[in-house]
């Protein structure tokens, strides 16, 4: 039986995943998310962000159009709600509530679970496999549909949630030497970047739904 493995295109795959969700862009973000939580919670919730990420990922690979498909929702629409789902997050960020409920004594005694609702929604979804990302992989698992193909994609998706993970790692150690000063400039900016980019995404899926739109000036 003739295999043909084409590594190149597994690669570009993964370069693509990487251009998208832009994981060293978004470690600020992850330390401003995850800056109430001792060390060891935030490893925690790195680690279910990273499986959850991988996991959307696959589900996208090999269900993702029957499933909005199933469903009768566009790619447009998702980004749309995604990317409302992001302004809410940066808004929170901006203000500088996110995780103020928990810097005091109280915080050991937090319902573990509220981490792991972190670490899935927003950082795994929308922020990290957001509708690019999602779109992609789709994109890519129906243009190469053989065994083999998701086979190779399959091991690209799992190098990069572990190299989100390891990225994400050391997120504490670099974040800590800006202070607490240095680290809520941070999150005010990256709240402001986040708006931006939940704004960008709406426009996006608005005009791709409706395209009468970009003609307006």
């Amino acid at each position: 039986m003739d295999i043909n493995i084409n590594f190149a295109i597994y690669l570009q795959f993964f370069i693509g995943l990487v251009a998208i969700v832009n994981p060293f862009g978004i470690l600020p973000v992850f330390f401003s998310m995850t800056s109430h939580q001792y060390e060891a919670e935030r490893n925690r919730t790195n680690l279910v962000t990273s499986i959850s990420v991988g996991i959307i990922l696959l589900v996208s690979l090999y269900f993702g159009k029957v499933i909005l498909d199933i469903f009768s929702i566009s790619l447009h629409s998702f980004r749309i709600a995604g990317g409302f789902l992001i302004v809410t997050i940066a808004m929170t960020m901006i203000s500088g509530k996110l995780g103020e409920h928990k810097q005091n004594k109280e915080e050991k005694n937090a319902d573990p679970t509220e981490y792991e609702n972190i670490a899935v929604v927003p950082l795994a979804m929308p922020i990290l496999a957001g509708p690019g990302a999602i779109g992609s992989t789709i994109v890519w698992g129906t243009q190469y549909s053989s065994w083999i193909d998701y086979v190779g994609f399959t091991i690209s998706i799992v190098v990069f949630s572990s190299m989100c993970y390891i990225l994400f790692r050391f997120s504490g150690t670099l974040m800590k030497k800006l202070g607490k000063t240095g680290s809520n400039i941070v999150t005010r900016i990256m709240g402001l970047i986040l708006m931006a980019l939940g704004i960008e995404i709406i426009v996006a899926g608005l005009t791709n739904l409706f395209p009468v739109l970009t003609s307006i000036k």
